[in-house]
């Protein structure tokens, strides 16, 4: 039987917030819990991480922001991915985020928010427990 297929997820900072030392810690940190990370670096749009997301096809995208642009951010994104109909597409963030914005944000499709302090495992199991399911790659 062959090896099931790594999770493949995109990590984005959008907005204008310059402060990425957070992303790039869960970055590594899924890397090292045996998922395919792609970092797309700093001031991304919501348009510009769906168009990487589409490209990289992967299975769940997580977004950084610590600006308190979330309100804004998300939404958008979420537009841009029914566009490209990415509706499958795990979708967690992580930054801080006031308690009262969280049912907002899952209401628009957020699937986990990750605050600060969040342990690395928590993370990690979340994606792999809800990402969709694929077939597994033959070679």
């Amino acid at each position: 039987m062959p090896d099931p297929r790594r999770i493949r997820i995109l990590v984005a900072k959008p907005g204008l917030d310059g402060h990425d030392r957070g992303a790039k810690v869960v970055a590594r940190g899924l890397r090292d819990a045996g998922m395919e990370v792609i970092y797309t670096g700093l001031r991304q749009t919501p348009a510009m991480i769906v168009n990487a997301a589409l490209q990289e096809d992967v299975d769940c995208i997580g977004l950084s922001i610590l600006s308190g642009a979330h309100n804004a951010i998300v939404p958008e994104l979420m537009e841009e991915m029914r566009k490209q109909h990415m509706e499958g597409v795990l979708v967690v963030l992580g930054g801080i985020v006031p308690e009262s914005d969280i049912a907002e944000l899952k209401k628009a499709g957020v699937a986990a928010v990750f605050p600060p302090g969040s342990r690395m495992s928590e993370i990690a199991d979340f994606i792999r427990a809800h990402v969709p399911e694929r077939p597994a790659l033959v070679s």
